[in-house]
């Protein structure tokens, strides 16, 4: 039976190298993210963090609060046919209930957790997207009070804590698949 994995966490965490992970053992993956960039190129706008939230809230505006499942729900199931899916990306609780009674017991929620200090130092210095302190602070206050991303955190099948090693990381991901599989 095929499964999808969602993949939760704050800006930092690490969801798409956990997602990467999920990739190279067999996982096709669906990053959510991809929706807001093509509608940033399709806007002609640059890639940054402003037009990102405007973006990401404007199609919250006009689709609902599951806005990202909605649209990415053609994506995973065309990656279904041929293997398991991992999600890297799902933003808000409504997201995370659209995709249980979809996907109902093929659909798993795996969260990313680091502290702030540790994901703040991490966005600050990643080559794709960087972030200033204030810019990851405000976008954390946005998710988790405008984007409902707290609650998928809370109630997800799986945490893993980056906080250690990308060895300690990797062992974690696998146990996870060892037990889905």
């Amino acid at each position: 039976m095929t499964k999808v994995v969602s993949i939760v966490g704050m800006t930092g965490s690490g969801k798409s190298e956990v997602a990467g992970i999920f990739q190279k053992h067999g996982f096709a993956c669906v990053r959510f993210g991809d929706i807001t960039d093509a509608e940033i190129a399709r806007r002609g706008w640059v890639l940054n963090e402003a037009n990102e939230r405007r973006v990401r809230e404007t199609l919250r505006q006009e689709y609902g609060m599951a806005a990202y499942a909605k649209l990415n729900i053609p994506r995973i199931d065309a990656a279904l046919k041929k293997a398991n899916v991992v999600a890297d990306g799902l933003y808000s609780w409504e997201e995370h209930l659209l995709f249980r009674e979809y996907y109902k017991d093929n659909y798993i929620t795996v969260a990313v957790y680091a502290a702030p200090a540790t994901r703040y130092r991490r966005l600050a210095t990643r080559s794709i997207r960087a972030l200033t302190y204030n810019e990851a602070a405000s976008r954390d206050r946005a998710e988790i009070e405008n984007l409902n991303k707290g609650g998928p955190i809370a109630i997800a099948d799986y945490t893993i804590i980056n906080e250690y090693s990308w060895e300690e990381v990797t062992k974690q991901v696998e146990k996870i698949i060892e037990k889905i599989q």
